[in-house]
């Protein structure tokens, strides 16, 4: 039967109207779609991210005193335990604990630090959008889809989008300055304005968030004078106005929070700057910025070797490309003066740089149906294609890598599963009270710096605010006591065991025996660190982390610490690394055996828990199926946790040296 007139070219527009739909919408999707899968993957955080994260938590949690304000925020706001090498802001974490609030409330407190890195990676998110945006209404609908294509193919801010880094706070701000600074077609005077908006935005970033930016604030000023696109005259008013909004902002707010007067932004800048303390982290060559750190963020060679000269070098291309990458490479070459370097720092030069290069990639791909040489642009085409699906698929690769550099997260997560296991946890658990099971556990530098945080150790029943005196007067926190006892009112009676979490990192205080013998639990890098005289321990897991890569032939064995490792008196005797992890399953056997630990100690070989006990999983059906060959990352144990034998640790629960008490779902 013939289709009815007119169907064919219906289906037609159907089609073309699918294609628009999934370019215009899939695409810009896959912005927050990638960072929160980055999220999900990787959802532990690092030292760097640490001070933002606790600080969301205890705004979270323990509210704003309004009497007794020192007493109050000196006893359980973690900053001033652990205020770090200079001081904060607080804005950025009051702001997303004031967001995550009713999302914590509705969905539970046991995903609250996924929430709040969410509200972060989000945020950054809507900024890459609207710069993306802005590039269409500059530059058309194709440049938009090139330019999220390469941004959505990039690893590290993608990665870094979610993470409460304080570089990330600045980065959608710089994001949205440059995208008001993108042409706009109508009124002279609808641009002064953006202008303005992109001058008070780089502005502000700089004065509460991070110092830096102020140096491409001054180069990409100085770019449109000379051009000239902006005078003088016209920066004095914005730059003053958001300056001194921030300073009203910043210096309040903080001086609360900290109990002092304080704008945090001024002395970080001196005291890393001006005194030069930031070479105490290392430092590097004046080219590093160049040879290295952009490389890496752009990931696509065709990037940086071919794309962006070649939109700096078209007539068509370059006075559009030079408003973009001119004063982002030299805020990276002045900035590359500083000793101190980290790829973090010139983050805000990425959505500009890529935005060039989607100028040419567009420029190529819509000519090459009139180039006169076909074969040419289409293999050109194809190459460009091609480098965004290898560069997405590197990424996805660095993610995965990335994933395995958090033991101390893995770790506390796993001993929050242990310890309502543990037979003396669950009896007080059992009795409904929930102050009736507190858990001493020590975590060391390591544990911290690579994962553990305080939402991390806190329960999924009710938040720490419940330990906090029932008398104390304070304006209530954002996690209220209404939504304690409903959660408590779905606990179905099962109660709750609390964590009392030290993290002393005084070498004298832990020389001391007695220090260690007051913990249930240890969760730290080298079991040998225990001095003699301590109580007797015995390890519950091991926690693994990447180490580099390993090509493993059919002949040779795991550079890995073995998964499972046969025991001395077993019949075994092979030390960390002999084996290759592929011979047994640890819940059969029990992941028995002795390991040498750092300083030559001989403990017990416990099962390797988290992503370590994936790896090798995968190793072993991997090599299974190649006859032997294998090429991945390589494992070795990097946390431990240790648990002190029953008749010594209990009844210790007592005293606070350094400790935060709090939950264990």
């Amino acid at each position: 039967m013939a289709p009815p007139p007119g169907a064919k070219a219906r289906r037609d527009d159907d089609k073309q109207h699918t294609d628009v739909y999934s370019r215009n919408i899939l695409l810009p999707l896959s912005i927050p779609g990638l960072i929160l899968a980055h999220l999900v993957v990787a959802p532990y955080t690092k030292v760097e991210e640490s001070f933002n994260m606790q600080a969301a938590h205890d705004v979270l949690v323990y509210g704003t005193p309004t009497s007794d304000i020192h007493h109050k925020l000196s006893s359980t706001y973690d900053h001033f335990t652990f205020p770090g090498a200079v001081p904060r802001t607080f804005i950025g974490p009051v702001m997303l604990a004031g967001f995550a609030q009713p999302v914590v409330a509705l969905v539970g407190f046991q995903h609250a630090q996924l929430i709040v890195r969410a509200i972060l990676g989000l945020f950054n998110a809507a900024c890459i959008l609207m710069f993306a945006w802005n590039i269409k209404r500059a530059y058309g609908a194709g440049t938009a889809r090139w330019y999220l294509l390469l941004q959505a193919s990039q690893f590290h801010v993608v990665f870094y989008a979610s993470r409460t880094l304080p570089n990330m706070f600045a980065f959608g701000l710089t994001t949205l300055a440059f995208a008001f600074l993108l042409p706009n077609p109508s009124s002279f005077a609808r641009t002064a304005g953006r202008q303005r908006m992109s001058i008070a935005m780089f502005v502000f970033a700089a004065a509460v968030f991070r110092s830096e930016v102020a140096l491409l604030l001054i180069t990409t000023v100085f770019y449109l004078v000379l051009v000239p696109e902006l005078s003088l005259e016209r920066v004095i008013f914005p730059f003053a106005t958001s300056f001194l909004t921030a300073l009203a902002t910043s210096i309040p707010i903080d001086s609360y929070f900290w109990q002092r007067p304080l704008w945090p932004e001024l002395w970080g800048f001196y005291y890393n700057v001006v005194q030069g303390a930031a070479s105490n982290w290392g430092v590097s060559p004046w080219h590093y910025y160049f040879s290295s750190a952009l490389p890496r963020l752009l990931v696509n060679p065709l990037t940086y070797t071919a794309l962006i000269p070649f939109s700096l070098w078209h007539p068509a291309l370059r006075r559009a490309a030079a408003k973009l990458v001119i004063p982002s490479v030299l805020f990276i070459a002045i900035y590359s003066f500083q000793p101190h370097k980290e790829t973090r720092f010139i983050f805000y030069a990425v959505p500009p740089l890529t935005a060039a290069a989607a100028l040419s990639a567009n420029f190529l791909f819509a000519r090459q149906r009139k180039s006169k040489a076909p074969i040419a642009s289409t293999l050109l085409t194809a190459a460009l294609l091609l480098s965004v699906l290898a560069s997405l698929l590197a990424s996805t690769a660095m993610l995965a890598l990335s994933a395995l550099n958090y033991p101390g997260g893995e770790a506390v997560s796993h001993l929050r599963s242990v310890v309502l296991q543990d037979p003396t946890a669950a009896a007080a658990a059992a009795d409904g009270n929930p102050s009736s099971a507190i858990i001493p556990v020590h975590a060391d530098v390591l544990t911290c710096m690579t994962g553990l945080t305080l939402f991390s150790t806190t329960s999924s029943s009710f938040p720490p605010s419940t330990l906090l005196d029932a008398t104390s007067t304070s304006s209530p926190p954002l996690i209220g006591q209404q939504q304690q006892h409903q959660n408590d009112g779905h606990r179905g009676g099962g109660g709750g065991v609390r964590l009392a979490v030290d993290r002393t990192e005084d070498p004298r205080t832990l020389a001391r025996p007695d220090f260690w013998r007051r913990f249930a639990y240890l969760v730290l890098e080298d079991p040998a660190a225990i001095p003699a005289g301590a109580g007797e321990w015995e390890p519950v897991a091991v926690v693994q982390a990447y180490a580099g890569i390993e090509v493993l032939r059919p002949s040779s064995s795991s550079s890995s610490s073995s998964v499972d490792e046969p025991s001395p008196g077993a019949g075994g005797g092979a030390g960390a690394g002999d084996g290759d992890g592929d011979d047994g399953d640890e819940e059969d056997r029990g992941g028995g055996g002795r390991k040498k630990t750092k300083k030559g100690a001989a403990v017990a070989r416990p099962p390797v828990v988290g992503n370590g006990r994936l790896i090798a999983a995968w190793k072993r059906r991997v090599r299974a199926v190649t006859g032997g060959w294998w090429i991945g990352p390589r494992m070795v144990d990097r946390v431990y946790i240790l648990r002190q034998r029953r008749g010594v640790a209990d009844g210790r629960a007592g005293g606070r040296t350094r400790e935060r008490a709090v939950e264990a779902s």
